[in-house]
């Protein structure tokens, strides 16, 4: 009797697992049985969404379609959402009712902002799920255009939040001018990018004033009202939209599975990026977090867990010892400023220019083409070891 196909899900299309796709394309492996389980049918690239607001690019350059790049991998591709996954039994349920049987498990889901704030689940426009944001901002641009659309507040003083200030006014100030919203940004902190160095905050600083935005410094948003922000001391920051662009929060249904999370509801994994608790779960990306080794919630840490996943996954399925992955514990930051300039800082040292643009701009269309699947598909080898 032959060894029965190992069946692995891949829970979600963030960063981390694309890259298991586009690996497994590479090298076929007959001994595993893929299946892809997103509600979205693309992903969005977080190093681009900056640049799509900006409008320096389009929906499609800034997203990576996950129907093709899983029908290159050989995986089933399905278009639904994850509601329960039962641990003991290895079944995952799925919002349309299927029960789906794994060997297996990976999960990359991201991570969304903390919307704990009362008011906020129902008054703001959360930056994750992204699609859902760009509906919104779909709306935004189309009321701003006609003229009905008075302000926005952009909830979160981190980079995140900064560059989607930067970006929304470059966009309002290109196509409507003198004529554009107002924008604001509030932030608890006492300056924006309080993980930055000096230099950055400084210079990012003068770059919002410069453009218009207004700061609310050291005003944490202690409720959300409509048409909105209440601040500390009760000032309330009026605004027709309120995005929420805040520290990220793990996935509700997480801590329902069993798994064991951390203190955040992230889920705890180990240096061969498996659940400290279930080692037949793995996870990456925003909603996992390394124990012992803290990091940042950024997709270029995701981006780097993607190829210790891949190998991990496929030694897995087949029974072979798993690769240690240990992150670098600083990485590069490029900073989009609104207009195609850019600022580049890691650790102590920051550059910034229209070059550094022209720099990230390359690294994020380059990054982008390995997931466009060839047009001429390669034939793949029946290949039989594990990476």
């Amino acid at each position: 009797m032959g060894v029965r196909q190992q069946r692995i899900i891949l829970v979600g299309g963030g960063h981390s697992h694309v890259e298991v796709l586009r690996r497994f394309a590479l090298r076929r492996d007959p001994m595993v049985a893929l299946t892809l389980v997103s509600p979205d049918p693309s992903t969005a690239y977080s190093g681009m969404l900056p640049g799509l607001v900006a409008g320096h690019y389009t929906r499609e350059q800034a997203h990576i379609a996950l129907a093709p790049l899983a029908t290159w991998a050989g995986a089933r591709f399905v278009i639904d959402r994850i509601v329960g996954v039962d641990l003991d039994a290895r079944i995952a349920a799925l919002a349309s009712g299927e029960r789906v049987a794994f060997d297996l498990l990976s999960i990359d889901v991201g991570s969304a902002p903390d919307t704990s704030v009362p008011g906020a689940r129902v008054f703001t426009i959360p930056v994750k799920p992204v699609a859902a944001f760009l509906a919104q901002w779909a709306q935004m641009e189309a009321r701003a255009a006609d003229g009905t659309l008075r302000g926005i507040a952009i909830v979160g003083g981190g980079a995140g939040g900064v560059e989607l200030a930067l970006a929304m006014q470059h966009r309002f100030s290109a196509t409507l001018g003198t004529a554009a919203p107002r924008l604001a940004l509030i932030t608890d902190s006492s300056s924006i990018l309080p993980h930055h160095p000096a230099a950055v905050r400084r210079k990012l600083g003068r770059v919002l004033v410069a453009r218009g935005v207004v700061l609310h410094l050291s005003s944490g948003a202690i409720a959300v009202e409509a048409g909105a922000v209440v601040v500390t001391l009760g000032r309330r920051v009026a605004a027709d939209y309120i995005v929420w662009a805040t520290g990220a929060a793990a996935p509700r249904w997480l801590a329902g599975t069993g798994l064991a999370c951390d203190e955040r509801g992230f889920v705890s994994v180990d240096d061969h990026l498996r659940s400290t608790s279930h080692a037949f779960v793995f996870a990456a990306g925003d909603c996992a977090s390394q124990v012992g080794r803290p990091r940042p919630k950024s997709g270029v840490f995701a981006v780097r867990q993607g190829p210790p996943l891949a190998a991990n996954l496929r030694r897995s399925a087949h029974g072979r010892p798993l690769r240690r992955f240990v992150p670098q514990r600083q990485a590069l930051a490029l900073i989009s400023i609104g207009d195609r300039h850019a600022l580049a800082t890691r650790g102590p040292f920051t550059v910034e220019g229209a070059w550094v643009w022209r720099w990230k701009d390359w690294i994020d269309r380059r990054f982008m083409a390995k997931y466009v699947v060839p047009a001429a598909l390669p034939l793949h080898a029946a290949a039989s070891t594990p990476d």
